[in-house]
């Protein structure tokens, strides 16, 4: 039997209630009892990268990131962006970037967190931040190029 204990947690600047199993990862929480499915899940084991969220503005691994870990952080995910993320999400429409969209959520909040650290990042620097974050149709040239644009601010 799983004990399931009561857990406030700040997701989009909202304190929300819910009641995870010890074991249950931020993912799932935030996928089943939050209905918040910007998150993807992909591998499930860390490697792709399609479950990133912001982690008190940090990229972090949702399917890895127990969810009582989380108590007491700001949580960001897709659907609560604000600020360079929001523009980054325009860039990334801007240069064709998108084509499935199955790692589009994390690609963008992985780039916020970089450009919020690097402002005006190299493209080196760029694709180093996004190599942890696997796409499989764009190539990630256009997804370069996106994330470009707003760090080097010629991005709307």
């Amino acid at each position: 039997m799983s004990v399931r204990q009561t857990l406030v947690l700040r997701v989009n600047d909202a304190e929300r209630e819910v009641r995870p199993a010890l074991h249950d990862t931020l993912l799932t929480v935030l996928r089943d009892e939050l209905q918040l499915t910007g998150a993807k899940r992909g591998c499930n084991h860390g490697v792709c990268g399609a479950c990133t969220v912001l982690v008190d503005g940090r990229p972090v691994r949702a399917c890895l990131t127990l969810a009582h870990t989380c108590r007491g952080a700001a949580i960001t995910t897709i659907e609560g962006v604000t600020g360079i993320a929001d523009r980054l999400r325009s860039a990334f429409e801007d240069a064709n970037a998108v084509q499935c969209g199955f790692c589009t959520s994390a690609m963008v909040l992985v780039a916020a967190a970089l450009v919020a650290e690097r402002p005006g990042a190299s493209i080196e620097e760029i694709r180093t931040g996004l190599s942890g974050n696997l796409c499989r149709c764009t190539g990630y040239r256009k997804i370069v190029d996106a994330v470009c644009a707003v760090a080097q601010g010629t991005g709307r």
